[in-house]
């Protein structure tokens, strides 16, 4: 016995960058063997130079607070070195963001107590200023403006720019061969976009791998897309998610599962023409 929670599942890790990293290592101190097999990347924006001027405005200090409503809109930061200046407070839209943005040395001064979504993140916002503030909202292509349309009413100057379009990722073919012949135990569903490509990309994955969410929402999410969900985190961080999994008992492998050699643990793809991350 190792005495670690997590000793002996094989555990896919659906996103690569510092982020996953970051879980990768969370689950390796588990016991666990992680299988970093990104499955969503962001792709350039269309407007690219509205986005770079924004950089470079916040970087000048032109902006009391950056909203962060997800760990792609962390990766575009990382991507392009983004400085983020003291004097700007930083919101993330919840703890698994949160982790994303300390991953790559930036701070986060504010997260919801509960409701981590947009409309959570205005509220806790919205109570915390009562005064208007220069506000920068970044936000996928697909994302609709909940925040951006709270912050504005509420009188708020905010500037609202377009920063990534999510694209998916096609699984390493060893990673993938190793979900349909049952090798993986468990897949980690960390949004909705991930729960999509793990729905188009594995159509028949074995009956006993854990299909585990980070959290209701991210549930829900899965739901809408037709991915059935086994293990539900009750909150919607990395850590909830891991020691959700930590609690049931590691899935035992098919005879044809045991009689294939593993895929090394940090297969990762990355999308011609982005920037390598560090």
């Amino acid at each position: 016995m190792t005495g670690k929670p997590l000793a002996g599942w094989r555990v896919l890790v659906p996103r690569g960058g510092p982020w996953g990293d970051g879980v990768a290592a969370r689950l390796r101190a588990d016991g666990a063997t992680p299988v970093i097999a990104p499955l969503i990347n962001f792709a350039p924006t269309e407007d690219k130079a509205a986005l770079e001027q924004a950089l470079r405005d916040l970087a000048d200090g032109m902006f009391d607070w950056l909203t962060v409503t997800s760990a792609t809109t962390v990766d575009v930061l990382y991507s392009y070195g983004a400085t983020i200046p003291e004097s700007t407070k930083v919101a993330a839209v919840g703890e698994t963001t949160a982790t994303a943005l300390q991953a790559v040395g930036y701070g986060v001064d504010l997260v919801p107590d509960t409701d981590n979504s947009a409309a959570g993140l205005a509220r806790q916002l919205l109570a915390r200023e009562s005064e208007p503030r220069r506000i920068l909202t970044l936000r996928s292509e697909i994302a609709k403006p909940v925040l951006t349309d709270a912050l504005i009413a509420a009188g708020h100057d905010v500037h609202s720019v377009v920063a990534y379009r999510t694209v998916g990722v096609p699984a390493p073919e060893r990673a993938h061969r190793d979900v349909l012949n049952g090798r993986i135990n468990a897949i980690l569903v960390t949004s909705g976009s991930v729960a999509e490509q793990v729905r188009e990309q594995f159509p028949d994955i074995p009956d006993q791998t854990i299909i585990a969410a980070i959290g209701p929402r991210t549930a829900r999410d899965a739901d809408a897309v037709g991915l059935p969900i086994h293990l539900v985190a009750p909150r919607q961080t990395i850590e909830s998610l891991i020691d959700s999994l930590a609690k049931i008992p590691v899935p035992e492998p098919t005879e044809e599962a045991r009689a294939i050699p593993p895929t090394t643990p940090t297969d990762v793809v990355r999308i011609p023409g982005m920037k390598a991350r560090r």
